[in-house]
């Protein structure tokens, strides 16, 4: 098939969803599918068999669009939508992959170019703006609105988790919905030393990812203070976030007496995140908002590390008791979660074994693969001939 695929993200940049995007193409162009990809203008340069990227101008004030919405998101998006037009004059597409926001794009341009499109959510725009401003009731319900046209004009639509296969499936009872969820980053191929910089002695919780209000980390730190050092010595590693949200973080473990077992490394490369959570005790997801499931996740549980993550839906669609360490979003409960795993080994490795178990059968590249072809299969490719037929 011919398919362009609008990924308005930074491309290649080592953020969960250009790497689902990158994991995309692949696939599809290892399948022999003829790809053209419009993507932002920042990112790595990644050469694919069968694909060709195409990258929104590169303009002045619209560089380091940061995840989520943002003012640099919209206008940039802005600019990408002449760039699909135009696409679409030129080339003759057999389905467009439409990542996030573009399925609205894709939306507008459906009953003139009549190209059918796949509605790919890694996350809800009604609810991650919900989740960080306090939206007026009628601008909520002008977006949930044009969420559910988006989903109810797709030809199909590809979800990163139940949760949000829950939500298209509200919009479109009856749209073919296929969860793809991200998988581990993690090779066990490879053998793992110590930064030369690397000096902690004590057991290492471990916490990688951006440093968004979302994540957690104040719960996290809230938590990890209410620790008894003396019977359970530990030390806090926070890996990735920007300057000013390590400063502020920094100053709250000050302000909560740990700052002296807090250590904050700032980014890492994605290529070195194996050798990072080897030297981990406790890996930790402390998030507190959002229902898609953090990509870290599928690396966290095969890295043969127990897991600490909190009790909401955006883990829970994943993780079970079985394989990590759930507890109660507040302080008192997280505290108890880590006290725990840091007295008992056995738990740990328990843990840690069945979990690694769980993502070889399930969130592994084979098993992504395996579900993404299944689905183009046996259902995109016979939706597409059914719809040509009914054409002719």
């Amino acid at each position: 098939m011919r398919i362009l695929v609008l990924a308005p993200q930074p491309f290649m940049t080592d953020r969960g969803t250009p790497i689902a995007v990158k994991l995309l193409l692949e696939t599809l162009c290892q399948r022999g599918d003829q790809i053209d990809a419009i993507v932002f203008a920042e990112g790595r340069d990644v050469q694919i068999e069968n694909c060709r990227i195409r990258r929104v101008p590169a303009l002045p004030g619209l560089r380091n669009v940061p995840p989520g919405f943002s003012v640099k998101k919209l206008l940039t998006d802005m600019i990408m939508f002449p760039m699909v037009i135009w696409q679409l004059l030129r080339r003759r597409y057999d389905l467009i992959l439409a990542v996030e926001e573009s399925s609205y794009m894709s939306m507008v341009l459906k009953p003139i170019f009549r190209v059918p499109y796949i509605f790919d959510v890694d996350s809800s725009i009604p609810e991650q703006l919900r989740d960080k401003y306090d939206l007026p009731g009628w601008v909520d319900s002008v977006l949930t609105r044009t969420e559910g046209l988006a989903a109810r004009g797709a030809f199909a639509s590809i979800t990163c988790c139940s949760a949000l296969r829950d939500t298209v499936q509200k919009h479109a009872p009856d749209l073919p919905i296929q969860v793809l969820e991200d998988v581990t980053m993690l090779s066990h191929d490879a053998v793992h030393v110590p930064p030369e910089d690397w000096s902690f002695e004590d057991p290492i919780i471990m916490y990688v990812g951006n440093l968004e209000s979302y994540q957690g980390l104040d719960l996290l730190l809230d938590g990890f203070a209410k620790l008894d050092f003396g019977e359970t010595p530990a030390h806090l590693v926070v890996i990735g976030g920007s300057v000013a949200h390590i400063q502020e973080y920094e100053e709250k473990a000050r302000q909560l007496g740990c700052a002296d077992r807090v250590s904050f490394l700032g980014p890492r490369p994605v290529g070195e995140l194996g050798r990072y959570l080897s030297l981990a005790s406790i890996t930790a997801s402390p998030r507190t908002q959002g229902r898609n499931t953090p990509m870290k996740i599928y690396s966290y549980l095969d890295s043969g590390r127990p897991l600490i993550a909190t009790r909401l839906p955006t883990h829970t669609q994943v993780l079970d008791d079985e394989i990590s360490m759930l507890v109660e979003p507040n302080s008192t409960d997280m505290a108890r979660g880590l006290s725990t795993l840091l007295k008992d080994a056995d738990l740990r490795q328990r843990m840690a074994n069945a979990a690694q178990n769980r993502v070889a059968a399930e969130f592994s590249p084979d098993a992504y693969r395996r579900k993404l072809l299944g689905f183009f299969e046996t259902v995109i490719e016979p939706g597409l001939a059914a719809r040509q037929r009914q054409k002719a």
